[in-house]
């Protein structure tokens, strides 16, 4: 489903510690899970929010990371193995036509969707099957960089997220991001 795919080499970059000096993802991603969650993390590449996800959710939650580049895939599976948290994480490698999520439906009760929609060349289609795969009452999590997305290019991803069911419930403000908290309603 990739548009621009932000090279492999870069994914070192996403999950270098000093990221965590201006964004810290337990406090991203802390008030929309509990333990024993199902979330879904789209676009995890190495992992920079995949891990936190595993250890909010804890022993009894999973973690599915999605992403299109095997080799992001591989160096996080190998960052899971080291934190110790690889038995709560499954990952999967998707297509450029689909996230490859068909089988969760219903089942995820937070997604994150974290500088990602912006790269994908159906965001309707891609939100949708995000939607599908949330339970009733689900959240989806959208973040977008303020340098790449401008707010009317976030409105437009909104807008197509309204069409996949999912209503906006917050506005919540992340360091150099645009973001947007999804429900799903129905």
């Amino acid at each position: 489903m990739a548009e621009r795919v932000c090279p492999w080499w870069v994914g070192y970059l996403l999950v270098s510690p000093i990221r965590r000096w201006f964004e810290k993802p337990e406090e991203v991603l802390g008030p929309h899970l509990t333990s024993g969650a199902t979330a879904l993390d789209v676009g995890c590449a190495m992992g920079y929010f995949s891990l936190p996800l595993a250890e909010i959710v804890g022993p009894s939650g999973r973690v599915i990371c999605v992403d299109l580049q095997e080799r992001m895939i591989k160096s996080l599976r190998r960052r899971a193995a080291r934190a110790g948290v690889s038995d709560r994480i499954e990952t999967r490698v998707c297509s450029t036509s689909s996230l490859g999520i068909r089988d969760l439906q219903g089942a995820v009760d937070f997604a994150l969707a974290f500088a990602v929609v912006h790269e994908v060349p159906d965001a309707e289609r891609f939100l949708a099957e995000i939607a599908d795969a949330l339970v009733s009452g689900g959240r989806l999590l959208i973040a977008e960089p303020r340098g790449h997305v401008s707010r009317e290019a976030l409105e437009g991803t909104t807008a197509a997220a309204g069409k996949a069911g999912l209503s906006v419930i917050d506005r919540p403000e992340i360091k150099r991001s645009r973001a947007v908290l999804l429900e799903r309603t129905g």
